[in-house]
């Protein structure tokens, strides 16, 4: 076997190697001493819990953490004092205990490590007594209902009812501001009209208006110059608008002479006439008859007709280039409107993902939208079930699989061993829970079930799985060691701590993590341990939620 390279069979035989442990007694020279400063306390009072120990100034002295004070609440942990003296040192830690319900309570043995050693203090009693509450002076009330909550599975759902709401607020945008058919404007229709619709219409508008009415001759001459010339500009010469009106005249003159409009002369003379009378009335306010002004006006309706009969027919060409041009403004309309939707809609997606990064995490976006393993695994409904005899019960992404381990010839009347698997050490999690039974004669039975014996077990198991690691190329191990206790407070020890597993076909490795847990009961070893990625979020949140789902059930049950 390669160093560098997990082999997959001794994965999943490496139980037997755990199973196969030597049990030894052991004498200690530390010295523990444990005290309360009070047996008898009120509800919610607090003690003060002290352990005392004296030992080697080479020694590593752990001691309890987390509520393993159990039934009684550890409220605060004081820092240690230390006392040096000789080549000893004298260790005090204190806790802060208190319990809310009255009774007589038991401080169960607390488990301490000295150097390689591990040692249980004396369990101690406490009782927590009742509050006499005056009723006199105190009112009393009713005890509330039960209200009845439904449990949410997950919130998935919120997100992606954020998601498909920003979509279709986006699309509904973009259909309504680009995409839409808009109603058009009174402007929009008449620049719709061809030209000749619009002169007229523009002489329909000016008799409506109050012009004449009000004698504003200047502003009527305006506007029925404006329509005559605006239909020239469009139809004979596109300079009409801007140029004066002997300018105007010149052209028309000049047009008709090169046979390119069939105007008469008595229609270039009466337009003549009228745009120097509009000249004298805007420019030296002169002051015509309003029945004049209603001639000129329709004089202006008869040569816009005049002009309109004088035009060419246009050829198949033109009205082709006429298609073409219509056409191609239609595509290059519908090119602007595609773009102006990518790019609406690139923006909103970057502003959307932006707006979710920075509430779930850019990691959580971006992996929602990617997908992401280990992501998945998390979210999905979770299985409950119990594994081994006497059972391990268990919340795990996915059900374990049970492999058949096979046990050496001359282990398999002392031994027997149930194990079930999720994933390798490759996986970014990977998950074993196995149960060994031992068949000890009855005289290594008693010691094996011995408090020293069960610690001695627990201890050199875990350095035999350290050692597995070691053999299958696994380096740079760190190792902690700490009690764990289960939710229905099943005491066992906890070892857990980082390590580089080698990746496959290659000299790399990969950071992870591990924990393994040890639980000993009479004949009986059971052991979950863990692996996980260092870099991967979610198989960090698997692992919390794993080790809280755990439970043991004695052999009786």
């Amino acid at each position: 076997m390669s160093v560098g390279l997990i082999s997959r069979n001794s994965y999943k035989n490496f139980h037997i190697l755990l199973g196969v442990v030597c049990f030894i007694s052991y004498n200690s020279y530390a010295q523990i001493k444990t005290s309360i400063d009070s047996t008898s306390i009120k509800i919610g009072q607090q003690i003060t819990y002290k352990i005392e120990i004296e030992s080697d100034t080479t020694d590593l002295v752990v001691f309890p953490e987390g509520q393993t004070f159990s039934p009684l609440e550890m409220i605060e942990s004081f820092k240690i004092d230390t006392i040096k003296y000789d080549a000893k040192y004298n260790l005090i830690k204190k806790y802060g205990l208190t319990q809310f319900d009255s009774g007589v309570y038991t401080i169960p043995r607390q488990k301490i490590v000295v150097g390689s050693k591990i040692f249980f203090t004396d369990s101690l009693k406490v009782e927590v007594n009742t509050i006499v509450v005056d009723t006199t002076k105190q009112g009393l009330y009713e005890i509330k209902p039960f209200i009845e909550v439904q449990k949410s599975t997950s919130n998935w759902w919120k997100s992606l009812a954020y998601i498909l709401a920003v979509i279709v607020l986006v699309a509904g945008a973009l259909y309504w501001f680009i995409w839409r058919k808009k109603p058009l404007t009174e402007e929009e229709e008449i620049a719709l009209l061809p030209p000749y619709d619009r002169a007229k219409l523009a002489l329909q508008k000016l008799d409506e208006s109050d012009y004449l009415q009000n004698e504003e001759l200047k502003d009527y001459y305006s506007d029925l110059t404006y329509i005559i010339r605006k239909y020239l500009d469009e139809k004979v010469y596109d300079k009409a608008l801007e140029s004066t009106s002997d300018e105007l005249i010149s052209r028309l003159k000049l047009l008709k002479d090169a046979n390119q409009i069939e105007l008469s002369n008595a229609d270039i003379r009466n337009l003549e006439t009228i745009f120097k009378r509009a000249d004298l009335v805007k420019f030296a306010k002169s002051a015509p008859d309003v029945a004049l002004a209603e001639i000129d006006r329709n004089t202006i309706d008869l040569e816009i007709d005049h002009v309109k009969e004088a035009l060419p027919e246009p050829t198949e060409e033109e009205k082709l280039l006429n298609k073409q041009y219509k056409e191609d403004q239609e595509r290059k309309k519908k090119r602007r409107k595609v773009i102006a939707t990518i790019a609406i809609s690139i923006v909103l997606g970057i502003a959307t993902f932006v707006g979710f990064g920075l509430k779930y995490g850019f990691g959580y976006v971006k992996d929602s939208i990617v997908g992401h393993d280990s992501k998945e695994l998390l979210e999905r409904d979770w299985i409950m079930s119990e594994y081994g005899v006497p059972p391990i019960t268990i919340s795990t992404p996915k059900v374990l699989q049970r492999k058949v381990v096979e046990i050496p010839e001359e282990l398999k009347d002392k031994i027997t061993n149930t194990t079930f698997l999720f994933n390798t050490f490759f996986d970014p999690i990977s998950i074993s829970v196995s149960t060994t039974k031992f068949n000890l004669p009855p005289e290594e039975q008693e010691k094996a079930n011995s408090e020293e014996g069960i610690a001695d077990d627990l201890l050199n198991t875990s350095e035999k799985f350290l050692t597995y690691f070691e053999i299958e190329g696994i380096k740079d191990i760190t190792v902690k060691r700490e009690q764990f206790i289960t939710p229905n407070a099943a005491e066992g020890l906890k070892t857990f701590g980082t390590l580089n597993v080698p990746v496959q076909n290659s000299d790399s490795y990969i950071q992870a993590n591990y924990v393994l847990l040890l639980f000993r009961a009479e004949n009986v070893r059971q052991q979950i341990v863990m692996t996980w990625f260092d870099d991967d979020t979610y198989a960090n949140d698997m692992v919390e939620r794993i080790l809280d789902s755990i439970e043991l059930k004695k052999a009786e049950d």
